[in-house]
């Protein structure tokens, strides 16, 4: 393959990892108003679970399905034990998922040393198909998929269930939702389990394609802040969106202006702060 075939293969294969992880993201900080630092350590800490999971004898998606589960938990376990103390204050909540987040890290430098940890593809998912006259490998366009049909049973989720119109009734105005008998708190945290979940199953996908190592966390958050700022915050279709075009950025961005390359990364994000602060598909806040 040529050099921009390979490039815009790896674009779309990011675009795809990155809305597991930033949905996720987004749904917490849209619908809950918590700036979760920690969503980059989730998407780690999930990936080095996965790993555990592998060595000690299940199969790849087993593992995943683990790291996602292991994630959740934690994430419900944050937010029902920590960050519910700090309800609407923005400020502490950063710093508690900051610290959270160093705390992580080095858990993870104990637990798993700081060689980087080399993940073997699905045997099923091995190989290329072609698609659209260029071959596609197996693998990166699984993710693809997997994020599309993740992406359209959150939407429905969100936009065609009652359990979606009581979570948004529960943002819009909890006091009421709660007079009628929504469990908004409950709701809260199983949303941030859900966003929490997603980290960690994103960070097991992710590993055959970027392995996993100290400071991946690290990596990735700021890509998920992009993201977000970009699509808007609670915006599904923002996150799929931001996620593919920060995919290609990242990808061809150092390949056309070596110079540049965060220049091209963080410049749309300055000027959607700048023109849109809500983003691109975000909702103007009264």
């Amino acid at each position: 393959m040529s050099q921009w075939v390979v490039l815009a293969v790896n674009s779309v294969s990011l675009g795809g990892l990155l809305f597991l992880l930033s949905a996720g993201f987004s749904l917490i900080f849209g619908l809950m108003r918590i700036p979760n630092l920690t969503h980059g350590s989730l998407f780690m800490l999930g990936a080095y679970v996965g790993v555990t999971g592998l060595r000690l004898g299940l199969d790849f998606w087993s593992a995943a399905l683990l790291s996602g589960l292991a994630m959740a938990v934690l994430g419900g376990a944050m937010e029902r034990l920590l960050l519910r103390r700090l309800q609407g204050q923005e400020l502490p909540q950063v710093l508690l998922t900051l610290g959270l987040s160093f705390i992580v890290a080095d858990l993870c430098l104990m637990e798993w040393t700081g060689d980087p940890i080399s993940v073997s593809t699905p045997a099923t998912l091995r190989g290329f198909v072609p698609v659209l006259g260029f071959v596609f490998p197996v693998y990166r366009l699984a993710i693809v998929l997997i994020a599309a049909a993740i992406a359209a049973a959150l939407w429905l989720m969100l936009d065609r269930t009652r359990l979606g119109a009581m979570i948004r009734a529960g943002v819009d105005d909890p006091a009421i939702a709660r007079v009628m008998g929504i469990p908004v708190s409950r709701l809260f945290t199983a949303v941030f389990c859900l966003g929490a979940g997603l980290a960690g199953f994103a960070g097991m996908l992710g590993a055959p394609i970027l392995s996993v190592y100290p400071g991946l966390d690290g990596e990735m958050l700021p890509l998920a802040l992009i993201v977000v700022i970009l699509g808007g915050s609670g915006s599904l279709p923002g996150a799929l969106v931001g996620s593919f075009v920060i995919g290609v950025l990242y990808n061809f961005g150092p390949a056309l202006f070596p110079e540049l390359a965060y220049v091209v990364l963080f410049l749309p994000m300055l000027l959607v702060l700048v023109l849109r602060p809500q983003g691109l598909f975000g909702r103007q806040t009264p």
